[in-house]
């Protein structure tokens, strides 16, 4: 019995090291990319070994997305757990914040990007969805139990909001050394908790000219702007893998040659897809800072007009979940590009505090919370439909950052 037992355990923890390696890899390289062999490599075992545990590729990749749920949702169970929505909150960035830096200090493979999932088979990926959208209630109650449909709608979006943030941490974290963890964590808790403006609610945007950044209708766009827009929501929804060639030319109704007449590769196309989207971003910031207006004022009509492109427009921005397929040369300058366009609403944001119009907040956190926010406000297309006021809509979402998360219900 007791030989049993611990071959049990020895079963266990070599698992645990397989999923653990595998993690790492689809961090690094995305799923696509990982195959058994590099896991088996990495954990100084051979191919064949692996199938013992896992028989096939799929098997491995579904257990290790199993085991971040199974982190998320520890996570968010013993946030949901503290008192009050100002302690769970805090809870749960401290929590998120603790992870990271066990994993700077060396701890591998705790928590993978979730953003493939959609490319598994549907039998595969339907239960994981399904972990998924209990965590986000978990999270939602963070703020209490919803006393109306609109409470309820405002609860979604928060936790929506907090979900990006946290999982955005990661990328721009890196900028930090682990001893300033603690002050961010703090900071991040502040922004989140009561929002950007100096007066609690401030949302007065001023309409923008469109510089070309929203899709117009009434013009004939061309094939290769076609392209960038079947991709870019192909890409969103499906993620890298799930917007393969055939599916993108045949959203167009053309031929593969077509595609590779106007792209080398499916990255350059992904990576051309970055490049548009953020000099749309750059635009409506731009845009933004010419109007005569405190700097608040400036920064919510940006605000306005990027959450409309988002929520609404038929080629909205490319969801950063896309960085994942990249080699580590294009991520790093995909990255570096949207650390440039944050510092623009870090600086924004300064000018704000200097004039009075935003609250005296860490202004480097305050734009990467701002970045994530937009960057996940397409996966609340959805949500935004079931409003049936898109003004309203928008509004409730963009009161994550006019209000912040602890604002109370009106």
């Amino acid at each position: 019995m007791a030989s049993k037992s611990a071959e049990t355990r020895r079963f266990g923890e070599k698992r645990q090291a397989i999923i653990h390696a595998a993690s790492v890899l689809i961090n690094e390289v995305g799923v696509k990319a990982t195959t058994l062999s590099d896991v088996a490599r990495a954990i100084g075992l051979n191919a064949t070994s692996i199938t013992y545990y896992f028989s096939r590729k799929e098997q491995l990749v579904v257990a290790v997305y199993e085991a971040t749920l199974d982190l998320m949702e520890r996570m968010a169970t013993e946030a949901l757990a503290e008192p009050d929505p100002a302690a769970r909150l805090r809870r749960y960035i401290d929590e998120h914040v603790a992870l990271r830096t066990r994993i700077r200090r060396g701890e591998k493979g705790l928590l993978t990007a979730l953003s493939e999932i959609r490319t598994l088979d549907p039998a595969a990926q339907a239960p994981l969805l399904a972990r998924y959208r209990e965590i986000v209630n978990h999270v939602r109650g963070f703020f209490g139990e919803p006393q109306s449909d609109r409470a309820r709608a405002l609860f979604s979006a928060r936790a929506h909001v907090l979900l990006e943030a946290v999982m955005w941490w990661p990328v721009w974290s890196l900028r930090y050394s682990t001893l300033d963890f603690p002050r961010v964590s703090e900071r991040m808790f502040d922004i989140l908790a009561h929002g950007i403006p100096a007066r609690r609610g401030a949302w007065q945007p001023r309409a923008l000219d469109d510089g070309g950044w929203r899709t117009r209708e009434d013009a004939k766009p061309s094939q290769n702007d076609e392209f960038l827009r079947a991709a870019t929501v192909m890409i969103n929804q499906r993620g890298y893998r799930g917007a393969s060639v055939n599916r993108i030319a045949r959203a167009l109704n053309v031929t593969k040659g077509s595609f590779y007449h106007h792209h080398d590769a499916k990255d350059d196309l992904v990576l051309a897809c970055f490049q548009r989207s953020y000099d749309r971003l750059s635009a409506v910031q731009m845009a933004g800072q010419t109007i005569d207006a405190d700097y608040w004022t400036r920064l919510a009509s940006v605000l306005d007009e990027l959450l409309q492109v988002q929520l609404f427009d038929a080629m909205p921005l490319l969801r950063t979940t896309a960085l994942q397929a990249l080699d580590s040369d294009h991520k790093a300058d995909v990255v570096t590009r949207s650390n440039r366009l944050a510092r623009r609403f870090a600086g924004m944001l300064i000018d704000g505090v200097a004039d009075g119009s935003v609250r005296p907040i860490d202004p480097l956190v305050a734009s990467q919370v701002i970045m994530s926010t937009l960057n996940g406000a397409y996966e609340a297309r959805n949500w935004a439909d079931r409003f049936g006021d898109p003004a309203l809509a928008l509004k409730t979402y963009a009161s994550t950052l006019s209000q912040g998360l602890l604002a109370p219900v009106d």
